[in-house]
């Protein structure tokens, strides 16, 4: 493979749902430009993109694969992108290094949820988008159904590039309104017939021609006064044209293909290698303090590591794209995040499992290397003089939580290390030792998520798992005043145990007033604030300790020793054991004695104290409550909303956004644990949803009398 320069270089992610087709293209394109000999197929499992096991087991791509051709003198790095919702990471990791998006529908169910959810990807990054129809084969392809929700969806920036002449079983022919010629397959599909387009379909492609044009010129004035003045743009200005309408997001061609069957897959890709921007004209990546960098083969080399993936018979596997400068085999960069040097002992171009080795790559190229040292996902490698830090990737929140366990105790070491592994491959996958709730927490974006996580744990890695219904991170704190006193006393045999704490406790919150008097069965408790001290909690909320000891009743000394107490307390609330957190605490009075006194006595009467006044302050259970959006076509939206209601939700909102109805809502953590499976039950898969935390608030009294009764047994239980 000859080295390209970076006006040579497109780099592509390939989008759409499940479904629409996206591993078969690509394999009709790496046919075409001979990188392959013969085309797989997913059915037959023996695809370039979908290599690992779990791929051809499922019939899904879970992985995004990186596919690398030639193409009209051109270097076309396509990502291939995963369809399922489930494995978004891809779709977002691979905008984060590619400059254009072709996003496929099906022409069966037009532009789905999957579709949008992409396409709001596209729009959130700013790059350019080239809609593909494929499957206009299949019996139930409807094209101008499809065109006319693309258009309800996007508006009158969809703009056809080309036609279906006819749809369904007898799909062969397309009018290509750009070329105005007409483009015919023999059933085996591949180089096709172009010929004119026919009497009948003369007018409808000058039409289309025309507003291709107009759409064309938009973009630059001279194109623009040239449209005027003649009426009409030649080829080469319309490419430019059409180049500079892409870049600003200002037009999105609509190309049709049969990909199954090969067909207009060559005009596809003889666009994207003309039309498509190379990386010297899109948006410069910035670093972490917002410097812009250009692609420049000149200037010192940096690499950004944008993928990891352990793959069969190789090991590790670095992905890497050339930020600035020029990489060379044999290499010693330094990484910026981590410290160490790397060594490029290998650099390969490639396409799935088929791997290239070159000497060089030059800025904006798409390469791999492996076995580095110590280099994560992330991470940016560069050549001595050279500090650029480019920006970390930014991923969707988590959308479904289980507890992990290995099946075998004596495999937990084994497990967690897999789990670190597994994270570095997809940072979607999110791992979490919870000491609050002694679980491994994992989170990902879906069941369908972590099933597959655990079929690559049995299958790959030979270790049983098993999942269990995570526990509920609730919070404990008080609704009003109470007051206690404990006194600690012990003797046993030399020196003594002594300790006794008079306490207030009331609920905080930010900015309250300092204390002044309190009154408790008929007696009135004036507050003297000699000394303050907030601890910002871990898990969130503050305690706040008051010191209104007068004539020394106790001494100073014993205070953080009193605080410490306190910190048991809320680290393992009263009432079931959970973190408190909101708590305001005054100790004014107490005893000490002047032998056995000591700090072990002053933290056992503070934290008893604490959990007696704790109790009778109206104490309160608080949940996780979530912002959970969810986007659904309209005849679901009753199903939906009902599904929601019976999790005890609140409605926030309803809007129809681009066709299809956006549902917004709080929803308690404890309610969401098997929605992603509901949801696309109910919806057939067709709706999607994402979740974000937004705060605790109070259970209902009837669930918290509820938990409290399970947390009594599970201690009867444990004694």
């Amino acid at each position: 493979m000859k080295v390209y320069q970076s006006n040579e270089i497109k780099n592509i992610s390939i989008l759409g749902s499940s479904g629409s087709g996206k591993t078969t293209l690509v394999e009709a394109m790496l046919y075409e430009s001979g990188v392959i000999k013969r085309r797989g197929s997913v059915a037959s499992q023996n695809t370039v993109s979908d290599y690992f096991p779990v791929e051809k087991d499922y019939g899904y791509s879970v992985f995004s694969t990186i596919i690398q051709t030639e193409w009209l003198d051109k270097k076309l790095n396509f990502i291939d992108c995963p369809g399922s919702d489930d494995f978004v990471g891809g779709v977002v990791t691979s905008l984060n290094v590619t400059d254009t998006a072709l996003l496929l529908l099906n022409a069966q169910y037009g532009f789905e949820v999957g579709t949008n959810n992409h396409f709001r990807y596209t729009d959130k990054f700013h790059k350019p988008v080239i809609f593909v129809v494929n499957q206009l084969d299949n019996d139930k392809a409807d094209f101008d159904k499809t065109l006319e929700q693309l258009k309800e969806a996007i508006g009158n920036k969809v703009v056809l590039v080309q036609y279906p002449v006819n749809v369904g079983a007898q799909f062969n022919a397309v009018v290509d309104v750009l070329k105005m010629k007409m483009y015919r397959w023999k059933p085996e599909g591949g180089v096709p017939d172009v010929v004119d387009i026919p009497d009948g379909e003369i007018e409808k492609a000058q039409n289309l021609h025309n507003a291709l044009v107009e759409a064309a010129a938009e973009h630059d004035e001279a194109l623009m006064e040239k449209f005027f003045d003649q009426g009409s743009l030649d080829e080469e200005e319309m490419r430019d044209g059409i180049r500079k309408g892409l870049l600003h997001r200002d037009m999105f061609p609509v190309f049709c293909v049969s990909a199954g069957k090969d067909m207009c897959v060559r005009r596809l890709m003889e666009f994207v290698g003309n039309v498509v921007p190379s990386v010297n004209l899109t948006k410069k990546p910035e670093t972490k303090d917002g410097k812009e960098v250009a692609p420049d083969a000149k200037a010192l080399a940096s690499i950004y590591v944008f993928k990891t993936s352990v793959e069969p018979h190789i090991g590790e596997v670095s992905y890497f794209k050339v930020m600035s400068g020029t990489v060379k085999e044999g290499d010693d960069l330094q990484n910026i995040n981590r410290g160490g040097k790397e060594r490029l002992n290998q650099l390969f171009s490639v396409a799935g499992q088929i791997r290239t080795k070159v000497d060089e790559l030059l800025a904006g190229d798409i390469g791999a290397t492996v076995k580095l040292k110590d280099t994560r996902t992330g991470n940016t490698l560069n050549a001595k003089g050279c500090d650029y830090d480019f920006k970390n990737i930014d991923y969707p929140e988590p959308k479904f939580r289980r507890a992990i366990k290995a099946v075998n105790e004596s495999e937990e070491e084994k497990l967690s290390e897999l789990l670190t592994r597994m994270h570095e491959e997809d940072p979607t996958l999110l791992v979490e030792q919870s000491k609050e709730l002694k679980q491994t927490i994992v989170q990902g974006q879906g069941e369908f998520h972590l099933r597959t996580m655990k079929w690559r744990l049995e299958h790959n890695d030979k270790l049983s798992i098993e999942f269990k219904e995570p526990k509920i991170p609730y919070r404990e704190t008080i609704t009003k005043n109470a007051r206690a006193d404990y006194r600690h006393k012990k003797q046993s045999g030399g020196a003594g145990q002594f300790g006794e704490v008079h306490m207030i406790i009331e609920p905080y919150y930010e900015g309250m007033p300092a204390p002044e008097t309190f009154r408790f069965g008929g007696q009135e408790y004036k507050i003297s604030v000699r000394d303050t001290q907030e601890v910002k909690l871990d898990w969130g909320g503050k305690l706040v300790l008051i010191n209104s000891i007068v004539g020394g009743a106790i001494d100073s000394r014993f205070i953080p020793a009193i605080l410490k107490g306190l910190m048991d307390r809320m680290e393992q609330g009263p009432l079931t054991g959970s973190y408190a957190r909101d708590v305001r605490v005054i100790v004014y009075d107490g005893k000490m004695h002047p032998v056995d006194s000591n700090e072990i006595s002053f933290r056992l009467a503070g934290r008893n104290a604490f959990a007696e006044a704790f109790k009778a302050a109206g104490p309160k259970l608080l949940e996780p409550v979530y912002d959970v959006v969810v986007l659904t076509p309209s005849d679901k939206m009753g199903d939906v909303m009902s599904d929601l209601q019976g999790r005890r939700a609140i409605i926030m909102g309803m809007e129809s956004e681009k066709g299809y109805e956006k549902l917004t809502a709080k929803v308690p953590l404890k309610e969401m644990g098997s929605y992603s499976t509901t949801l696309s039950s109910l919806t057939g898969g067709r709706a999607s949803f994402s979740m974000k935390f937004a705060s605790y608030e109070l259970v209902p009294m009837d669930i918290q009398d509820k938990l409290l009764k399970e947390y009594e047994a599970t201690k009867k239980e444990e004694e």
